[in-house]
């Protein structure tokens, strides 16, 4: 497992972007489970946020693309509105453990 950030980086209905061995994720508290997905839109393959750490829409209720505003929802990352809309980000495996966050390797 690949260590992320400490547990107490992402508050609750909050979100954080990382970037591990080149590799940029993000992850996102919602209803006290952790979701992680790899930060790249599956539209054109271009970063989420629109600033450091800003993955949601104003509503904190869905992760939102800042560069066409396609939406995605947080539980299992498949776009509901926006020119990707039916095709999903890639979830990652998270797993929090001890304060920690960590990625599982999958390879």
């Amino acid at each position: 497992m690949i260590r992320l950030c400490a547990a107490s980086e992402v508050a609750e209905g909050n979100s954080k972007g990382l970037e591990i061995k080149g590799q940029r994720l993000l992850v996102v508290r919602k209803d006290g489970a952790l979701y992680g997905y790899e930060n790249s839109c599956p539209h054109r393959g271009t970063p989420l946020e629109w600033q450091p750490d800003q993955f949601l829409d104003s509503s904190g209720s869905l992760i939102q693309c800042a560069i066409h505003g396609a939406l995605f929802l947080i539980d299992s990352g498949e776009c509901v509105a926006g020119p990707c809309a039916g095709q999903a980000l890639r979830a990652l495996t998270i797993v929090e453990r001890d304060g920690t966050i960590w990625l599982q390797n999958t390879r």
